[in-house]
């Protein structure tokens, strides 16, 4: 059954609503996992223009991961869970990786230069980090530190688009995890119970990929448990896409909780 889910709250880079870069959905969930959603945006703020970028590339997988907040949201509500998204795109940073690293604010996603980024002084680009990593990742460390008791494991949801560089992937879904297999020994189980359904162990990607920057920030270092969830965005481009993958994964990551 569905709970009720309050009104999110907002927290920009000055600690108001202001600039938001980071909404927080279902603060007095009681299930004891944080969902995130690094990329559930494609939101340019103004400052920054375009980017370059015509409307079809913002709209597209590079500017954020289709379908993610969607299932996010399901599982947030369905659980009674916490939610904490961003609403910035990962254009201008993506919120998935330390900043210091070079695809931190990426000059081209995948086979699309993006203009804005090609050439950023050191000062523009620390003013991005100030501007929307840091108050990001302070909203999750303040609610952790707030849920300190509640709180068990942090799982990030993603999506993937179905070709990359040409190359076709057959996942319908992907677990992604480093040194603690709990939750993704727990969930792959379950998933391996449906007749059909490929599952990628570390596909498509993996933490050797820079992608574990959030778990590893946010779960690993509290002694949380971690899961990334990669779900391929064909399949959650719909609200029913969205709400069936949320209603096969909520009864996996509460046994997977139970168990853990």
């Amino acid at each position: 059954m569905a709970h009720a889910r309050p009104m999110p709250s907002d927290v920009g880079h000055d600690g108001s609503a202001e600039d938001a870069v980071a909404r927080i959905e279902n603060a007095g969930g009681r299930f004891p996992v944080l969902f995130i959603c690094e990329h559930a945006s494609n939101h340019i703020p103004a400052r920054y223009g375009t980017l370059g970028l015509g409307p079809d590339e913002r709209e597209s997988h590079i500017a954020w991961d289709p379908g993610a907040l969607g299932v996010a949201r399901h599982l947030s509500g369905s659980l009674d869970a916490p939610l904490i998204h961003a609403t910035v795109s990962r254009l201008v940073l993506d919120l998935n990786r330390d900043p210091s690293a070079p695809d931190s604010i990426a000059p081209v996603s995948e086979n699309t230069p993006i203009p804005g980024n090609a050439v950023l002084l050191p000062a523009e680009r620390a003013q991005r980090v100030s501007d929307v990593y840091e108050p990001f990742h302070r909203a999750v460390e303040d609610f952790a530190a707030s849920r300190a008791d509640g709180i068990a494991a942090v799982v990030s949801i993603h999506s993937f688009t179905p070709v990359y560089r040409g190359v076709p992937r057959p996942w319908q879904i992907g677990l992604i995890f480093d040194r603690d297999k709990r939750l993704a020994r727990s969930v792959s189980a379950g998933l391996a119970q449906e007749a059909g359904l490929c599952v990628g162990m570390n596909e498509p990607y993996s933490p050797d990929d820079r992608v574990f920057h959030t778990l590893d920030r946010h779960a690993v270092r509290r002694g949380l448990a971690p899961l990334m969830i990669e779900i391929r965005n064909d399949l959650i481009r719909t609200e029913d896409g969205q709400a069936s993958w949320a209603k096969r994964l909520a009864p996996l990551l509460r046994e997977a909780m139970r168990t853990l």
